[in-house]
């Protein structure tokens, strides 16, 4: 069970979304976690007390003023009391108006108050109309809890309760609970997680630009070739250079991931298109930082066949003509005066292998920092082990949340444009 011992404090406030809630708490127990439920007066409207309580097994608080049977002497001041007891507080649904409220310090009500009197980290999932996300009042309060390093947890794109389409879907339970995961699981033990950099501001008015994702290459109209990134860690490093202040554009190939907050996303499906998109944004803007991450396909068929190959044509895959793709990383690092770029490398093997490979790589590609992991370990997981490579040598950083991890590559490259 991956959260064994740890404890949770999950807020609830006034929406639709409060259904999920339900699975979320679920999934947590099944991880080994123990839960206490706070709701808000609107959001006991939507699934009520006595739901929560039978599903995470204690009573259910909704008001600083009441103390719920068998909660004991020890929670007799639960503004303070259950922000001691656990690791982290996560609010899903968060509405509009709880947004608002605890962007501006309010503590009218339980779940408020036990917000700013916490000791521990705030994760906070946006349930609303797609509208009401975009209105510049709530866009405005968002970019306050960033400010004030409140992890924001979505919101996704899809249908809604109202029947519209857009931004303001909660994310689903097991994106949650992956997060949750990534962030307190067994790989979260090591120092180097406990001392995770503050962030905030150390890239601010820089202009970023990052690719992430696999690449598709098409052999014809239902065929072609990829590999397993899954693009998480290209997102995770996207959402951390955000959080730091900068204006980021993320080129993204074929993924199934939410767009982080604030962030230009352009989609592309092959390495081609991913290096025309490339070569666009870099003429639209000067860029302070490339940060290449995207899994890049090194080769694509020549031609693409118009009709499906069939089994029974007597055509083999070897007959297939193969060109290489262009190095988008070099090709960026080898323009007059280019951004400072960081690359990734992904490959097989042992770790031992890696840094053989990574010095000669860097090298070549003409890049002042190379991150190297190894392919089968990472691809498509929340956690991630990297090692980087610049001209004093390499260093290995121990397994980690890719989140984690992407808040320290970005302090050190932050800390690397000071001299650039």
């Amino acid at each position: 069970m991956k959260l064994q011992h740890r404890h949770f404090v999950i807020g609830i406030t006034g929406g639709i979304a409060a259904y999920k809630t339900c699975e979320l708490i679920r999934r947590l127990q099944d991880e080994g976690a123990t839960v206490q439920v706070v709701m808000t007066e609107s959001g006991t409207r939507f699934v009520s007390q006595l739901t929560f309580q039978a599903l995470s097994g204690r009573p259910v608080y909704c008001s600083a003023w009441e103390t719920p049977a068998q909660s004991g002497p020890a929670n007799a001041m639960p503004h303070i009391d259950l922000t001691r007891e656990c690791d982290a507080i996560l609010v899903a649904p968060a509405s509009a108006d709880f947004i608002a409220r605890i962007a501006n310090g309010q503590a009218n009500d339980l779940l408020t108050t036990l917000c700013l009197a916490r000791e521990v980290p705030l994760f906070i999932a946006p349930a609303m109309n797609r509208q009401m996300w975009q209105n510049l009042a709530t866009q405005r309060n968002i970019e306050q809890l960033r400010h004030d390093n409140i992890r924001l947890l979505g919101p996704d794109t899809g249908s809604q309760a109202c029947g519209e389409i857009g931004d303001g879907r909660m994310l689903e339970p097991q994106s949650l609970l992956a997060e949750l995961i990534a962030q307190f699981g067994p790989h979260s033990e090591h120092p180097l997680a406990a001392n995770t950099p503050n962030i905030r501001g150390v890239l601010q008015g820089k202009q970023l630009l990052i690719t992430a994702g696999p690449t598709f290459e098409p052999i014809d109209p239902v065929r072609g070739i990829t590999n397993r990134s899954s693009g998480k860690m290209g997102f995770a490093i996207a959402q951390a250079a955000a959080d730091a202040g900068a204006a980021v554009t993320l080129i993204s190939g074929p993924v199934h991931l939410t767009t982080p907050t604030g962030i230009h996303r352009v989609d592309v499906t092959t390495a081609q298109e991913m290096h025309e998109a490339v070569k666009a944004a870099l003429l639209d803007l000067p860029r302070d930082c490339f940060i290449g991450v995207a899994a890049v396909a090194d080769w694509r068929p020549s031609t693409v066949g118009d009709t499906k190959i069939k089994k029974d044509s007597g055509a083999t895959l070897t007959e297939i003509d193969w060109i290489e793709n262009p190095d988008i990383l070099a090709s960026v690092a080898q323009q007059p005066n280019p951004p400072y770029c960081v690359g990734f490398a992904a490959e097989s093997g042992s770790l031992n292998e890696l840094e053989k490979l990574l010095p000669e790589k860097r090298a070549r590609k003409s890049v002042p920092l190379l991150v190297g992991n190894i392919g089968e370990t990472t691809f498509g997981e929340d956690t991630n082990q990297i090692m980087l490579c610049d001209e004093n040598g390499t260093e290995l950083l121990p397994t980690d949340s890719k989140s984690n991890l992407a808040r320290i590559l970005i302090f050190r490259i932050a800390q690397r444009l000071c001299n650039h």
